[in-house]
């Protein structure tokens, strides 16, 4: 049998609405046209950020390798991180509609700034970067915390978890793209590839700005509320345990990003388009098949499973030998994805008020944000030091790497038993 469902009292619905602080208030279906409109947003913007999955080649270009690499991109989370929760606080005062179009508008001038830059060892490349990933984390997390705040608490997770199939249609549509750039003409030098690399990327987050701008043009903020001290909303509402694995997944989900395309060049694989055509692809079919699975047994469930699969998804790579055998780490990579990001994302925002959700959401993304910024340098220094002792570099890495998360998987297992779950996200009785 089905254990009853709970009414909300009516008083507490209303006190939610007049708390919230978007209007209108919550629509009856969460899949409208401003859903859609994100959507497209989303896409294109994704779009931009994986045609930049070759930011090695750029780093390659004026002398760098994959120490320098982890290092830029390393540095560069500084400034997504350091922002996250002064954005969440933005989001939620102004409106996620400002923190999205300035972003897309900051990641635009991060894109051309590149193309002035040749020394990796100025401040230059570092300050662009970090813009660039300012940029990022502001767009991702208003366009989340607008969708979420639209969206019944007990739907949250399924919402976000939709919206997050645009970006593996951008992420796949981008390699792709990307794949095209680089190796298109004989004539066509690396040099040319880097520069329509970031010329492009900037016009297509452009497409970004105006889907953005229809999303959100009729979504207003309620003002002149006196809100509680950041410091104390994070003490009395954060998910605690859940931010470790925000982590983890940002320490693993990242990698492939920064390191899958040298690592490819070591195998004298050219093309890496397939790989980021089955992740996506997984990935999407993964979240429809389970996109009611949180609301109906929980998110514990779907983050054991993810942590499970990106652990396993590291000494997958140690069996590619070919451009085919990729498709193996993709696997496991999408579904840990599908898994992982939703649930997080949910848990995260969920455990703070409506009103606050943007806070919520950062908070989340933050974390994220510093497995990105942990691990991007830690894999590089990896590498560079298996090399200088003669060890075969990304095997060693791989394996250390999994290790490190089936760490965090286990912790998170024994730390979150008697979790209780978010409002509206218990499990149905067997």
């Amino acid at each position: 049998m089905h254990a009853p469902s709970k009414a909300i009292p009516a008083s507490t619905v209303a006190g939610a609405a007049s708390r919230s602080l978007a209007r209108p208030a919550v629509p009856e279906t969460a899949f409208g046209k401003h859903f859609w409109l994100t959507y497209l947003a989303n896409t294109t913007m994704m779009v931009a950020v994986s045609l930049l999955f070759r930011y090695a080649d750029y780093v390659k270009l004026h002398g760098g390798g994959e120490l320098e690499l982890g290092q830029i991109v390393g540095i560069g989370m500084v400034g997504s991180l350091l922002v996250r929760l002064a954005q969440g606080v933005g989001i939620d005062r102004y409106g996620p509609r400002l923190i999205w179009l300035l972003s897309i508008l900051l990641f635009v001038l991060s894109c051309l700034g590149h193309l002035f830059v040749n020394d990796l060892h100025a401040p230059w490349v570092y300050a662009w970067r970090i813009a660039m990933q300012t940029a990022v984390a502001g767009f991702f997390g208003s366009s989340i915390t607008f969708i979420s705040g639209r969206a019944p608490v007990h739907r949250v997770a399924e919402v976000v978890g939709t919206l997050g199939t645009s970006g593996f249609v951008g992420m796949a549509i981008g390699t792709h793209l990307g794949d095209w750039l680089f190796t298109r003409s004989r004539d066509w030098t690396t040099a040319d590839a880097v520069q329509a690399m970031f010329i492009i990327a900037a016009a297509v987050s452009g497409l970004s700005l105006v889907a953005s701008w229809f999303a959100t043009r009729s979504h207003a903020v309620r003002k002149g509320r006196r809100r509680p001290a950041v410091g104390r909303l994070l003490a009395r509402y954060h998910p605690g345990v859940l931010l470790l694995v925000a982590v983890a997944m940002g320490f693993g989900l990242s990698l492939p990003a920064t390191f899958v395309r040298p690592y490819a060049q070591e195998l004298h694989i050219s093309r890496i388009g397939l790989f980021f055509t089955i992740y996506p692809l997984t990935a999407f079919i993964m979240r429809l098949a389970t996109a009611r699975v949180p609301g109906r047994w929980g998110i514990r469930v779907m983050i054991l499973t993810g942590m499970f699969l990106i652990t396993l998804s590291m000494p997958m790579f140690l069996l590619v030998r070919q451009p085919a055998h990729l498709i193996i780490p993709a696997l496991f990579l999408g579904a840990a994805h599908a898994s992982l990001f939703p649930s997080v994302v949910a848990g995260g925002s969920g455990a703070f008020p409506r009103r606050h959700r943007g806070l919520g959401t950062t908070l989340v993304l933050a974390m994220f944000d510093l497995g990105n910024l942990i691990g991007a340098p830690t894999v590089g220094l990896l590498l560079h030091t298996a090399k200088c002792m003669g060890l075969a570099a990304y095997p060693t890495m791989f394996v250390v790497v999994a290790c490190l998360l089936g760490a965090c998987g286990l912790l998170y297992a024994m730390l979150s038993r008697n979790v209780p779950l978010p409002p509206g996200r218990k499990p149905a009785a067997a």
